[in-house]
């Protein structure tokens, strides 16, 4: 294992996502083909939920790793206070924000600061809550909202691309404010809040519903969005963007917010199921 952590800081990290944004594109049948079919033994995909079950009739691998689902095979909580989990995989860590600090695992945290690249925008969490989801490459890579918000501003913050698998949170300090992210904010009814994309080794994009691509191109400073006063108010479960490949996804609530007791490092989670609770989360409408 120690290897393994070795060769994170030797890989050449963005090199890599450009080859792994080449090959994930490249529509030559059989490689496409190939590349899917090692990924659903191998991770044992369920494509019964997928809006196209057949595998041969994606265009190439990443609009097969991005598929849509059917209508309906994420039922959402019902309950109108609800903190929704934004995306399917495993919980990183959730908890509260201690001083201003998010845990990590075992020995390591980072601050709020530097995950967002901005000290005025990290003071509403100081003492709040947040929620880390790892996806895997069995997931569904799409994210959608914890609650409902009005979009602020995007800021795309540069960094590494470190893996985000657990050996690595484990190992590499300071991990999800070192990596190359897209921290989007919203003001939901209660306050702001954020959800922030981070980016990973092999991870070839992220892309948000308002904005389109964002990653690449790779950062090589903080740049900022301005969305103010655009109207782009997203519900409660609404598709808010989407991994090229598995990542990590970050929220982060005001101390208003109460998460769920019962969740714990590595437990499965998918979109819609409930994680916690914030009074009036539930204000904006649906789509439509």
């Amino acid at each position: 294992m120690r290897a393994a952590l070795v060769l994170q800081y030797l890989l050449p990290h963005r090199l890599l996502s450009r080859l792994v944004l080449w090959g994930t594109r490249w529509t030559f049948a059989p490689w496409k083909d190939f590349l899917i079919r090692r990924i659903v033994h191998g991770y044992r995909v369920d494509l019964g939920e997928a809006e196209q079950p057949d595998p041969s009739a994606y265009p190439h691998f990443n609009a097969f790793f991005t598929r849509p689902l059917k209508s309906g095979a994420r039922p959402q909580a019902q309950a109108v206070d609800a903190i929704l989990c934004p995306a399917d995989g495993r919980i990183s860590q959730a908890g509260t924000i201690r001083a201003g600090r998010v845990f990590q695992a075992k020995g390591q945290d980072f601050s709020v600061v530097e995950l967002l690249g901005d000290e005025a925008a990290a003071a509403p969490y100081a003492e709040g809550r947040f929620a880390t989801v790892y996806l895997s490459p069995r997931d569904y890579h799409r994210v959608h909202m914890p609650i409902a918000g009005e979009l602020l501003e995007t800021v795309h913050v540069p960094g590494r691309l470190f893996s985000v698998a657990p050996f690595a949170v484990a190992g590499v300090p300071r991990l999800f404010a070192r990596n190359e992210r897209v921290v989007c904010h919203f003001r939901g009814s209660e306050g702001p809040f954020a959800v922030v994309l981070v980016g990973a080794m092999l991870v070839s994009g992220i892309e948000t519903v308002w904005g389109g691509v964002e990653v690449p191109p790779y950062a090589s400073r903080i740049t900022r969005r301005d969305w103010r006063g655009r109207g782009i108010r997203l519900a409660r479960g609404a598709e808010m963007g989407r991994f090229n490949m598995g990542s990590t996804a970050i929220v982060l609530l005001p101390a208003a917010a109460t998460l769920e007791a019962t969740l714990a490092p590595e437990q499965a989670v998918r979109v819609g199921q409930a994680i916690g609770t914030l009074a009036g989360a539930n204000l904006l409408p649906g789509p439509g």
